[in-house]
């Protein structure tokens, strides 16, 4: 595998998707690129060479570095490509499933499918949080779920003292990879401990929680 390229990153920069319109294979190989980021970064981390991303893209190293100067913007992007897929994720289950908890359900199983847990990490201290882009991303995200879990209260089928941000942290929890390779069928057990997980979520409850149902807001300044 080579080496990692290095390249002087201008500070505080996270650019945005250039203003001019790509053309068709542009957008192709920029959305490769992406695809191929999340999923090498879900299985190695964010310090995988961005040669071997481009690599499993099937582009150059040059259009690579055309589309995403450094490793920081492509984060950015990866992050945001994975937010969106989610609130689609969200937004179509609501619209499809006729049951309400049917729809969170499948939400929840597609939600594991980008396994958030492990890209949660690439939100490291460089990456600008508070970029117009990412705050819209999650606007959309949350508001997309939110949506899907008041359908499935207001049906009865879901327990009435849990918030957005209590399914996340479960979600995030259970698609974080174990640490060592010794688990050989992780997949095996993360769709178990969902169905486990969405068992407890189902009303009437039969316990208390303690503490108080968390938002997406108390995640990010908790």
């Amino acid at each position: 595998m080579t080496a990692t390229r290095s390249r002087t990153r201008v500070p505080g920069a996270c650019a945005v998707t250039p203003p001019h319109r790509l053309r068709a294979d542009a957008v192709r190989n920029r959305e490769r690129i992406i695809g191929a980021a999340r999923e090498a970064m879900v299985e190695f981390g964010a310090e995988i060479p961005l040669d071997e991303i481009a690599r499993r893209a099937g582009v150059g190293n040059a259009t690579l570095y055309r589309h995403f100067p450094d490793r920081l913007e492509l984060i950015h992007h990866v992050t945001l490509s994975v937010m969106d897929r989610t609130a689609d994720k969200a937004e179509r289950a609501l619209a499809e499933e006729p049951d309400a908890f049917q729809a969170l359900r499948r939400f929840v199983f597609a939600a594991v499918e980008e396994r958030i847990g492990a890209l949660c990490p690439l939100l490291s201290d460089g990456v600008d949080k508070d970029h117009p882009d990412l705050l819209a991303a999650r606007e959309r995200l949350e508001g997309a779920v939110e949506a899907l879990m008041g359908a499935a209260r207001d049906s009865g089928q879901l327990r009435t003292d849990i918030a957005v941000g209590d399914l996340m942290v479960a979600l995030t929890q259970l698609t974080r990879p174990l640490p060592g390779s010794g688990c050989t069928d992780f997949d095996r057990f993360v769709y178990r401990h969902l169905v486990l997980f969405l068992d407890g979520l189902r009303a009437p409850a039969r316990s208390e929680l303690p503490g108080a149902a968390a938002t997406l807001e108390d995640l990010r300044h908790g």
